[in-house]
């Protein structure tokens, strides 16, 4: 995804078309709230969900405009500390997949509204082991629960989008809990504002963040 092949403008068309798959496979969809979402909380206690979907650049900049997000960092969840690294995971055997963790404030947004989010706008659920032109189990999409609580929202809420048909597809998001996170190399960070005009950026992430805007103009910062 973020080596020199895909920045070869001869690549270029078909990172569109795929991309363009994707959104139309599971990124368009309206989707409804989650009916179990609690309440905003009383005090504003900082909480941390963890999220893998395809190439952390674009979900890291989908949660970095939402307001309510405190920090959104791009890491490695699902392997071990040896092989938290981009060379390393890259090769798709170490178990890790590309995440982010979100630290959020639940008196301005809930978990269940960074759920939806996350299924609408941040990536496509429906794509096993690759999101767009990225393929390999480094790109699942997953979620990694850091309560009990968040593990049982997240299996809830996904069952009630299978149960609506809301997507032409069955949804392959895993929910496990989560191990650890594993914050990337340096250069990874905040990728997509650094370099809004990398190709790769401007046609499958920018996007991502237009229809963040667009879908939930009330959360959008």
């Amino acid at each position: 995804m973020k080596g020199s092949t895909m920045r070869n403008f001869s690549l270029l068309a078909l990172s569109a078309l795929l991309c363009g798959h994707a959104s139309a496979d599971g990124q368009t969809a309206r989707l409804p709230d989650f009916s179990g979402d609690a309440p905003l909380a009383r005090t504003s206690t900082q909480q941390t969900a963890v999220f893998a979907g395809g190439c952390f650049w674009g979900v890291q900049a989908v949660f970095q405009h939402v307001k309510g997000v405190v920090s959104a960092t791009s890491g490695y969840s699902g392997g071990t500390a040896a092989t938290a690294t981009y060379e390393a995971v890259s090769s798709g055997a170490t178990g890790h997949a590309e995440a982010v963790k979100v630290v959020y404030d639940p008196a301005r947004i809930t978990y269940g509204q960074l759920l939806k989010i996350y299924f609408a706008v941040a990536h496509n659920p429906t794509e096993l082991d690759r999101q767009g032109p990225d393929t390999g189990p480094q790109y699942r999409s997953g979620i990694f629960a850091v309560t009990a609580e968040q593990q049982r929202s997240a299996a809830s809420y996904i069952g009630q989008l299978d149960a609506a048909h809301v997507y032409p597809r069955k949804i392959v998001t895993t929910v496990t809990a989560l191990s650890a996170f594993y914050p990337a190399e340096d250069y990874h960070q905040n990728y997509a504002a650094r370099h809004p005009y990398d190709p790769y950026i401007v046609i499958n992430d920018r996007p991502k963040v237009e229809r963040l805007k667009q879908q939930f103009p009330e959360l959008y910062k």
